[in-house]
């Protein structure tokens, strides 16, 4: 069997791999990736772990620890590459150990996140598949209904 490069290879940015397929849509979202750099997507791949996989390849971009936060969210268990002179010169595996200040919108409209100047705060209830419990109303929000600000 011959092994072939599905997804060429980028000489500088980011790779994010390992990503479940139906959040590679909502993460480009989330990394505001609208055409300023050149991007190279993949979904449903083959992978031992997860059955099939999405990857995004982000040319000439570093993410910030934020973004790291956020990917946290929506695709544990992610591996990201920072990749220099077509080299991985970092890898990153994204765990979920908190969910950042104000980055998750409850879903609550008389939540009084949504109605003043006030951060949103969550709490994780469980991990697989994820629950959050909000600071403030404490509303409970599953994993599918997760809007990330």
């Amino acid at each position: 069997m011959v092994k072939t490069l599905q997804v060429s290879a980028i000489e500088n940015g980011t790779v994010i791999d390992h990503i479940p397929s139906k959040n590679v849509i909502k993460l480009m979202k989330i990394l505001e990736l609208n055409g300023d750099k050149m991007v190279t997507i993949g979904m449903n791949l083959p992978s031992k772990r997860l059955g099939k996989k999405g990857i995004i390849k982000i040319s000439g971009r570093d993410l910030t620890g934020k973004e790291l936060r956020k990917i946290g969210i929506v695709a544990k268990g992610a591996k990201v590459n920072k990749i220099k002179h077509y080299d991985v010169v970092e890898k990153t595996i994204i765990e979920l150990h908190e969910v950042p200040i104000n980055v998750v919108k409850c879903k609550n409209p008389k939540c009084i996140t949504n109605n003043e100047d006030v951060p949103t705060r969550f709490e994780i209830i469980k991990k697989e598949p994820l629950k959050l419990h909000c600071h403030y109303c404490e509303r409970m929000i599953q994993e599918d209904e997760i809007q990330i600000k």
